[in-house]
């Protein structure tokens, strides 16, 4: 990888990860990886141009439908793709048609770009994970096999640590908090080549003595009351969160905001 290379512009593809939440702005929007990493690449190479195609709670298949062909038709030097995880969720996944899915959106996003970030994401501790780890390890295997094959970079964010601890994610232990979000991009920002602003991304934050039982009871019922019991819903009735919503930023235009 060439060292701090010049990148004029950054297309994001995939789901509420890329997105942005949960890293919520005071004016209610969300900003996330993806703008951090946009802003810091705007402040090295002027006219840097950016859009940010994701849309919470889309699948592998919603992706490839409607943001993949958009985002290969961009021209842009970097795309970044990161889908199929929501998939892995669902009670019914056909992992084979996830894995083709993934692999048509590589095919078709590799040779339009001067370089490709895949992810393998990060998942948090608890019970969710360990139910579902053998669906995302799949996932990964074919995430890398896919790289290989097409020149792709795989920023690996499941092997660190750091981004495992469930203090670094939000209360619906679905998305990252701000911090996490901080240390995505720079992990991308580091795999793209660019001299580290923050060396100790992968280190865990320090130990802290574990919330008391009542606490985590009570934790644990209002996640349940504010975003389990929603969730469950949406899927029993084959709605979204992202229903509705536009994409984030649909056009590739020149990045106006403050530098990570």
């Amino acid at each position: 990888m060439q060292t701090n290379p010049t990148y004029s512009s950054l297309v994001a593809v995939g789901d509420s990860f890329t997105e942005g939440m949960s890293d919520l702005l005071p004016d209610g929007s969300y900003r996330g990886w993806a703008d951090l990493l946009a802003g810091r690449m705007a402040a090295r190479t002027p006219g840097f141009r950016y859009a940010n195609l994701a849309v919470r709670g889309k699948l592998i298949g919603q992706i490839v439908e409607e943001q993949v062909d958009v985002a290969a038709a961009m021209g842009a030097d970097v795309i970044t793709l990161v889908g199929g995880l929501n998939d892995t969720l669902r009670p019914k996944c056909d992992m084979g048609r996830v894995r083709g899915l993934l692999e048509e959106a590589v095919e078709k996003l590799a040779p339009a770009c001067r370089q490709l970030v895949l992810m393998r994401s990060p998942g948090r501790q608890g019970p969710v994970l360990e139910r579902f780890r053998p669906r995302m390890e799949e996932l990964f295997v074919c995430v890398d096999e896919l790289a290989e094959r097409h020149g792709a970079l795989v920023v690996d964010l499941y092997g660190a640590a750091s981004l495992s601890d469930p203090r670094i994610w939000d209360v619906d232990r679905l998305h990252l908090s701000a911090e996490g979000h901080r240390r995505v991009a720079e992990a991308v920002w580091q795999g793209l080549g660019h001299d580290p602003e923050d060396t100790e991304w992968r280190t865990p934050m320090p130990a802290t003595p574990p919330p008391g039982w009542v606490t985590r009871r009570v934790a644990d019922a209002r996640f349940a009351r504010r975003h389990l019991l929603p969730w469950i819903g949406r899927r029993l009735t084959g709605r979204s969160s992202g229903d509705g919503l536009p994409a984030k930023r649909p056009e590739l235009l020149p990045y106006e905001g403050p530098a990570a």
